[in-house]
């Protein structure tokens, strides 16, 4: 370096104490870089060791169980005034890796991701590293331009040739910002005047759809008692002829009906709404549906956490004018280049974490083909699961599955041909719960179970990734038999 760093020989005096400071690694806090570089590269093989290599290998545990209070002293967690030792710290790190669920793990079937791509992860990694955040294209000139090709593929795959968008931290923010603008499409003034200037809105979404619609119309003073459940079938798709009859009933009661909310692949069931229909009642209402789409890479198509898309088909710059605060000391108006290409100002953050690399380098890696074949693995291996679980004694599907969701419940041998006494559902309900139980602690695997509409528990099985094999499937059959054949 030269004379700004300090570390050119023959400097004066200043340069001389700014190459002490840099060396120093005492009390004042500053590390050496190059001892910080050998702990990040000896912390990199652990991690790459205990939280890729082993965290995917199917002779190791999904996650090693200990309850709260005894994991609390396992990893003294509270914090002091002095630091530790590089080897110390090592082994803490070894310590959080085994001690963490394995989702990478192949019998991880728990949640709505799975698995393990390994350029996300890179993506993952490098992102960290460059540490920026994505609102201007001084600070996020790469990532920019990036977050833009990225979100136009995704908007021509949802069958829009122009639009707007942008990245959320998760699937709930990314409803939340579907919401909001909507009101402010139908209620421009609500963004200046606020609530006052708004009469009572009506959202409209199924039973079954995710509990973020309830949280957003919370967050954003609608309420949630004007939220509307419209019916759904028996394997969970909402029913539009309920859809008009909420519309019209939510109208008689003084409230204006702005947003409908339908879901393709729901939370527990993996149910597709009829959306065809449900966007044509809402096109002859006024209401907004067809004019967003919220996605999340992160859960099928393996992009990692996070990875949420909010989309747009908008081109008169909504998304902007809905959140734009114009701070001067990030959108000044008489920079060097396009001003366009800061794109900060559509989110409701300052500081926004860069979410589209790990998607753009997967895609690079494996192309929209390596991606449709993903998808279409993830169908056979439920096709595969399914039929398997059909031919067995003591397995009962919940509705067919539509989707990669298989919902089913265990009976064990002492409840088998009982479905008619007075106490079967009560005894079913407490079936899954103790299968899970014994499961985790075993750390064999991981599902997870829920009740449904006057359905006791069961279980939800969410067949995702591509590095599942058959085996892996008959291991999870068997096992569930194994844990439950004595309840």
């Amino acid at each position: 370096m030269g004379a700004e760093g300090g570390w050119g020989r023959g400097q004066d005096e200043g340069g001389g104490i700014e190459k002490v400071c840099r060396m120093s690694n005492g009390v004042n806090g500053h590390h050496n870089s190059s001892e910080g570089e050998l702990f990040l590269s000896e912390a990199f093989k652990v991690i790459l060791e205990e939280a890729v290599h082993k965290a995917t290998d199917v002779k190791e545990k999904v996650c090693e169980w200990k309850d709260p209070e005894e994991l609390r002293v396992l990893m003294d967690l509270e914090l002091g005034d002095h630091g530790e030792s590089h080897q110390q710290l090592l082994q803490r790190v070894r310590d959080i890796a085994r001690y963490s669920v394995k989702t990478n793990h192949p019998r991880f079937f728990n949640q709505l991701f799975a698995g393990v791509d390994y350029h996300s992860l890179t993506g993952r990694f490098l992102t960290e590293a460059l540490n920026t955040s994505q609102y201007t294209y001084e600070v996020a000139p790469v990532f920019v331009l990036m977050e833009d090709v990225v979100l136009r593929k995704l908007r021509s795959l949802v069958g829009w040739s122009e639009g707007d968008g942008i990245f959320c931290p998760g699937g709930s923010v990314s409803n939340m910002y579907a919401m909001n603008v909507a009101r402010y499409w139908a209620f421009p003034q609500v963004k200046t005047q606020g609530l006052w200037t708004v009469p009572r809105l009506a959202v409209f979404t199924s039973q079954e759809s995710h509990y973020s619609m309830k949280k957003s119309a919370a967050f954003l003073g609608i309420g949630t008692e004007n939220v509307y459940h419209v019916k759904v079938d028996e394997s969970g798709r909402m029913i539009p002829e309920d859809l008009e009859a909420k519309i019209v009933h939510a109208k008689s009661q003084g409230a204006v009906p702005f947003f409908v909310n339908a879901t393709a692949g729901t939370t527990v069931q993996g149910a597709f709404d009829p959306l065809d229909r449900i966007a044509d009642i809402s096109e002859r209402n006024g209401i907004w549906m067809a004019n967003s789409c919220t996605w999340n890479p992160h859960k099928m198509l393996m992009a990692g956490l996070q990875c949420s898309v909010f989309l747009m088909r908008d081109t008169t710059n909504l998304l902007m004018h809905c959140h734009c605060a114009n701070a001067t000391y990030l959108f000044q108006q008489d920079k060097f280049y396009d001003m366009s290409l800061d794109t900060g100002d559509k989110s409701i953050q300052c500081g926004r974490k860069v979410d589209c690399l790990k998607l753009w380098l997967m895609w690079k890696a494996i192309g929209a083909q390596g991606l449709a074949n993903r998808v279409d693995i993830a169908f056979a291996s439920t096709r595969y699961f399914v039929e398997e679980l059909k031919k067995r004694e003591g397995f009962q599907v919940v509705s067919e599955p539509q989707f990669v969701n298989v919902c089913f419940w265990f009976i064990p041998p002492s409840l088998r041909g009982k479905e008619n006494s007075p106490d079967y559902q009560e005894k079913l309900a407490k079936v899954a719960p103790v299968i899970k139980e014994r499961m985790v602690k075993k750390g064999s695997m991981m599902v997870g179970y829920q009740p449904l509409d006057g359905r006791v528990n069961f279980f939800r099985m969410v067949i995702l990734s591509p590095q599942l094999n058959h085996s892996d499937l008959d291991f999870f059959l068997d096992e569930v038999e194994r844990l439950g054949n004595d309840l």
